[in-house]
């Protein structure tokens, strides 16, 4: 038998089994019914309890000058000579009280980085970012301590609605690359040893203020 004679029977083959419908072995599995079950608590705690078991680090602020207070209190403290954040409407809370150490240039040089996000995965933990922002696809990635500032109206129950908020959002322009980060960077490739910080951050913080 040559070639082609073979081509054609496999091509036979395929159409015959096309002419017959096959049901679906799972037929439930078809649908719009949520894989998980809805939060038992309030997003807030959930995203709290998902972000920190992940290794993050979650403070809470009621109002935005508690973010100025808590914020500042922290990068002193860490005494962060450079913190690089290109975000204007996100850092101005407390832009006044970081002024001498705010930097939107060389990022490589910088002590920790400041991004907002898009929207915040309760269910996961996860912290959702896109090139539709400011920071764009490198800053959450290269620093070596990533802190993230969001609000509470951002917090969405699970991955799909994230992708469906930022549908909405940004119509037709829709961002290049979306990124779910999830606590800091880690790996197990190397002998199966967890280690942190590998290909992105070794620490995440996020700071969740009340809309």
């Amino acid at each position: 038998m040559n070639i082609s004679s073979s081509k054609e029977n496999i091509l036979k083959k395929i159409r015959k089994a096309l002419s017959h419908s096959t049901p679906l072995p799972f037929p439930q599995s078809q649908g719009s019914k949520p894989v998980f079950g809805s939060l038992q608590q309030e997003p807030e705690l959930e995203f709290a309890e998902q972000f920190t078991k992940l290794q993050g680090k979650f403070i809470y602020c009621i109002n935005r000058q508690e973010l100025a207070f808590q914020l500042g209190s922290l990068v002193k403290k860490q005494d962060w000579k450079k913190v690089y954040c290109v975000e204007d409407k996100i850092i101005e809370p407390v832009a006044s009280l970081l002024a001498d150490r705010l930097v939107k240039t060389y990022l490589a040089n910088c002590d920790v980085a400041i991004t907002g996000c898009e929207f915040l995965v309760a269910r996961t933990g996860s912290i959702v970012m896109s090139t539709g922002q400011a920071s764009g696809r490198t800053t959450s990635v290269y620093a070596p301590i990533h802190i993230c500032i969001a609000y509470t109206n951002q917090l969405v129950y699970d991955l799909k609605d994230a992708l469906q908020a930022t549908k909405e959002k940004y119509g037709e322009n829709f961002p290049s690359l979306i990124t779910f980060a999830t606590g800091p960077s880690r790996t197990a490739d190397i002998e199966k040893t967890l280690v942190v910080g590998v290909h992105g951050p070794k620490e995440v913080y996020l700071f969740l203020v009340e809309a």
